[in-house]
């Protein structure tokens, strides 16, 4: 019964939210009908002691990202830095190449360090103006988007710096590069399947006679300014954020060391603020990177952006609101969720598989899939059970690194269920619907899957590393 509880809540998340309806509504109510089915004293103190709290928490920490995110992004859309692009890439690729073009650029973000839900922002203005003129129809975006931004740079490729890949690492005692054939070999798998499977989507759609549609939500403005930027230049802010991320990733650390204390008022007995600089420092050099973006598209195009910045600023905010709240709100339901005993029983079923990495990769897909989170998932799978992955993988012979890049491949599997977070922040942000483009995401979300125990079957068949 505890398992069908926990089952149960996950489904009527799923529903409502494949049905459109939100999840800051739907989310504190599946977590907290699931509590009361368990034990109806705890409804209360869970509510507020953990769902809350987990959700302010998030907030806490990722709002200012979601916030400058959204502003940067709204910029790269009325400065015409888009339309630049689109025009410098579609020269490059050809205009049948839109669907590549969008992959590269978000694997290009992603695997510098820029944040999932930056990409979507960023790139959203730019994607929509070269599907519009490839004429190919928009419901395809968040597909394209998912398979540059969410699969192989989050969490396949040696030496990204998203969390996915970083997690392990604390685990297993390795590094961001651990396992570089393997993690090469399953990102061009993911990569060459999912353009093959794009690509057959969006003949399918032109023999169908489909555009890129009408009457569409959240359309990025056209740009009304005069000569358009030269690309280059166009580029430059996004390659600022990529760089001044890096920048700030190392600097942080080395100018406020690990932790740093400051008094919280002028009164001598007020208890000083203690921050944990390493729980902090790739949030704030990406908060960092953000406003170098920004001030950079200021100064390149102080004109059209100055024109039309109090309007389009209000909609970039309204939408990082909806965005961080929707994601926020997922998080308090995983961890409401993990915290159940029905989520017990799911983890101890799942770490029964006998071969140790099918073992790892079922059990870290799940429960990131459970709680609709790669990082989340991962982090509670392996917090749990590392000690047994790393037992049963020594028994068999099989190095760390290889434990390393399974898991973090299989974090971003799952997790795309249809009430994460990413999800529903790019349908969000896209103006689009689950009805209309999750099942090409999920599409994705299956070749991520299954490149998993591709790279496992590659491991066994020429011990590759």
């Amino acid at each position: 019964m505890d398992f069908v509880i926990v089952l149960g809540a996950l489904v009527f998340l799923m529903v409502v939210a494949y049905r459109g309806y939100s999840v800051i509504l739907f989310a504190p109510i599946a977590a907290m009908g699931a509590v009361l089915l368990t034990d109806p004293s705890l409804v209360a103190p869970m509510f507020t002691g953990l769902f809350m709290d987990k959700m302010v928490g998030f907030l806490k920490l990722y709002f200012p990202v979601f916030l400058l995110g959204a502003v940067f992004g709204k910029l790269i859309e009325i400065s015409g830095f888009s339309k630049s692009i689109v025009a410098a890439t579609i020269r490059l690729f050809g205009p049948k190449q839109a669907l590549l073009s969008i992959v590269v650029v978000c694997a290009l973000l992603t695997y510098g360090g820029v944040s999932l839900f930056v990409v979507v922002f960023a790139v959203y203005p730019f994607a929509a103006e070269l599907f519009r003129q490839s004429d190919i129809p928009k419901r395809l975006i968040p597909g394209t988007i998912a398979l540059g931004a969410f699969t192989f740079t989050m969490m396949a490729l040696p030496g990204t710096p998203q969390i996915q890949n970083i997690i392990p690492t604390a685990f297993f005692g390795t590094d961001s590069w651990a396992a570089p054939v393997l993690g090469t070999l399953g990102s061009v798998l993911i990569f060459a399947f999912g353009m093959l499977y794009l690509d057959w989507r969006r003949r399918t759609a032109v023999a169908a006679g489909e555009g890129y549609g009408i009457e569409l939500r959240n359309e990025p403005e056209p740009f009304a300014g005069g000569r358009l930027a030269p690309p280059l230049v166009a580029l430059l802010p996004l390659l600022l954020v990529g760089v001044a991320n890096k920048l700030f990733t190392v600097l942080i650390p080395r100018i406020y060391g690990s932790s740093h204390v400051f008094p919280s008022s002028a009164m001598q007995d007020a208890v000083p603020v203690v921050q944990e600089i390493s729980r902090i420092a790739a949030i704030w050099a990406v908060q960092g990177a953000l406003l170098v973006g920004i001030l950079a598209v200021l100064c390149l195009a102080w004109r059209p952006v100055t024109a039309k910045f109090a309007e389009g600023t209000k909609t970039a905010v309204g939408g990082a609101l909806l965005a961080s709240m929707n994601t926020a709100s997922e998080y308090g339901f995983g961890a409401v969720i993990a915290a159940l005993p029905g989520f017990l029983l799911v983890a101890n079923s799942l770490n029964s598989i006998p071969d140790p990495l099918v073992n790892e990769a079922v059990t870290v897909t799940a429960l990131a899939g459970i709680t609709g989170s790669a990082s989340g998932g991962m982090s509670i799978a392996l917090a749990a059970m590392a000690e047994s992955f790393i037992a049963n993988a020594q028994a068999a012979g099989i190095p760390m690194d290889v434990l390393h890049r399974v898991a973090a491949m299989a974090s971003g599997g799952m997790d795309t269920l249809p009430h994460n977070g990413a999800v529903i922040t790019l349908l969000a942000v896209t103006g689009l619907t689950h009805r209309q483009s999750y099942k090409d995401i999920f599409a994705i979300t299956l070749i991520s899957t299954a490149a998993v125990f591709a790279v496992i079957a590659l491991y066994y068949l020429t011990g590759w590393v």
